[in-house]
């Protein structure tokens, strides 16, 4: 049995280099694209009516599927085959959760790379999954 490789993807440079990065390093590996579909959360989902989120959510999964659909057409350019997912919530737990759930042997996700305040203010997913991963995560950063 081959490794599997689970690879954050939101059509973002970051994810498209994490994305070239797993096929090129893990060539033997079964490789599959995640998007996840945030929700908000705490303060600003209290300004949405439970109701009203569904037809957003829902649109945000066909934007979601359309950008899986190009990881597919590059990984087709590249003479491999990928596999999709499509989640929703927080990110970075979805991330985890299904790595650990679905027996993911790595996580590969790109970053902007950024430091300091930037990245204070601003989160970072890619940190948050290495700080939970229960696997190996590759963090593939743009220069």
């Amino acid at each position: 049995m081959g490794e599997r490789l689970l690879v954050p993807y939101d059509g973002s440079e970051p994810a498209e280099d994490a994305l070239e990065y797993a096929f090129e390093k893990f060539p033997d590996a079964d490789v599959v694209a995640l998007y996840v579909v945030p929700v908000p959360e705490g303060y600003w989902a209290a300004f949405q009516n439970p109701e009203d989120r569904i037809p957003a959510v829902d649109a945000a999964r066909d934007n979601g599927r359309d950008i899986l659909d190009e990881a597919v057409d590059l990984a087709a350019d590249r003479g491999r085959d990928l596999e999709t997912e499509i989640a929703t919530g927080k990110p970075d737990h979805e991330i985890v959760d299904l790595a650990a759930a679905e027996g993911y042997d790595t996580i590969v996700i790109g970053s902007h790379g950024r430091e300091g305040v930037s990245r204070i203010m601003l989160g970072s997913v890619a940190e948050n999954v290495v700080r939970r991963s229960p696997v190996p995560v590759v963090v593939v950063r743009q220069q």
